[in-house]
C-alpha cells in the first residue's frame, strides 16, 4: 500500500513483493532468524550468486529487502535500518547485440496478413524499432496517445514515472492506421487502451511477449526478447549518425552513460565507420 501511495509502478511493486518473500523463504529454508541485518542479508545474496542467479536477480532482489528494511525503519517497526549503506552486488558489464537490418525486415515480414492479429503485431513493431520504447511503456499507451498525422506518441508514464513524447515515420503510421481501422470492429473498440488482444481481450505485458516471441521464431530470430528491440532502436540511431542528446531525449535517459550500455555491442563498428570516413590515412 504504500508503494502504490508513493505512485511505483505495478511491476516494481511486484518486484519489491517477489524479493522480500524470497528473502524470507530462503531464512526459512537454512533455519536462520528473518533478520535485517547485513550478516543476514549478505549471506542471502551469496547464496543466490553461488545457485546460478544472474547478478541483476540478486541485485534486485536485495534492493527490495533493503527498500523493506529503510520502510520499517521508517514506521517504526525497527529501531533503526541496519541495511542503510549496504552495497548492491556488482553487475557484470554485458553486451547485448542489436538485430540486423535483415533481422528486422525479417521481423517486419513475419507479421505480414490481413487479420486482426497480423495488423497489430507489425505496428507494434514497427513502432518498437524505430521509437526506442520499453515493453511495459507500449502496453500502457492508450488510443489518445498516438498521433498519426504528426508522427508523435506519447509515453505518459515511463522509467521513474517520466513522460515523453517520441516520434515515429511514415512507414510506422501507415502500420498502426492500418490497425487502428481494423481495431474499431474489436469488441473493446471503445476502451482506452491502445494494443488489445485478438480474442476480445486487452494486451498484457505476457500477452506481448507471446506474440512478438511467435514472430520472432517465425523470422528465424534465436533467443529474442522484446527488450532487445530498444537495444537495436538506439544503436540505429547512431549509426544513422543522429546525436547522442536526440536519442536521450527520445530514449527517456538522464544519464550519458545509458547510451555506452545500450549502445556497446556497436561501438567498434561505428568508430570503423567514422575512420573511414575521416580519412586520416590520406596524406
Amino acid at each position: 500500500m504504500h508503494l502504490r501511495a508513493e505512485r511505483k509502478s505495478a511491476e516494481t511493486v511486484k518486484s519489491y513483493i517477489a524479493g522480500v518473500r524470497q528473502f524470507l523463504d530462503w531464512c526459512a529454508a537454512q533455519g536462520v532468524p528473518a533478520v535485517l541485518d547485513r550478516a543476514t542479508v549478505n549471506a542471502f545474496v551469496a547464496a543466490m550468486l553461488e545457485s546460478g542467479a544472474e547478478p541483476a536477480t540478486a541485485r534486485s532482489r536485495q534492493l527490495a529487502v533493503r527498500r523493506f528494511s529503510a520502510w520499517c525503519a521508517d514506521e517504526g517497526e525497527t529501531i533503526r535500518d541496519e541495511l542503510l549503506g549496504l552495497k548492491p552486488p556488482k553487475l557484470d558489464v554485458k553486451v547485448v547485440p542489436r538485430l540486423t537490418d535483415d533481422q528486422c525486415r525479417a521481423l517486419v515480414k513475419a507479421c505480414a496478413g490481413r487479420e486482426f492479429r497480423d495488423r497489430r503485431d507489425e505496428a507494434i513493431v514497427r513502432f518498437m524499432l524505430e521509437a526506442i520504447v520499453r515493453a511495459g511503456e507500449v502496453v500502457a499507451m492508450r488510443t489518445t496517445d498516438v498521433d498519426i498525422t504528426r508522427g508523435i506518441a506519447v509515453v505518459q508514464r515511463g522509467k521513474g514515472g517520466k513522460g515523453r513524447p517520441v516520434p515515429f515515420g511514415a512507414q510506422t503510421g501507415r502500420a498502426i492506421d492500418r490497425y487502428l481501422r481494423m481495431r474499431r470492429a474489436h469488441r473493446l473498440a471503445d476502451t482506452p487502451p491502445l494494443w488489445l488482444g485478438d480474442r476480445g481481450k486487452g494486451l498484457s505485458y505476457d500477452g506481448l511477449y507471446v506474440a512478438l516471441r511467435h514472430r520472432a521464431e517465425l523470422a528465424g530470430i534465436p533467443n529474442f526478447h522484446p527488450h532487445i528491440t530498444r537495444h537495436t532502436a538506439a544503436q540505429r540511431w547512431l549509426s544513422a549518425e543522429g546525436s547522442e542528446g536526440g536519442l536521450m531525449a527520445v530514449a527517456g535517459w538522464t544519464r550519458r552513460d545509458m547510451i555506452d550500455r545500450y549502445t556497446r555491442a556497436t561501438a567498434s563498428e561505428r568508430a570503423a565507420e567514422e575512420a573511414r570516413r575521416l580519412g586520416l590515412g590520406e596524406f
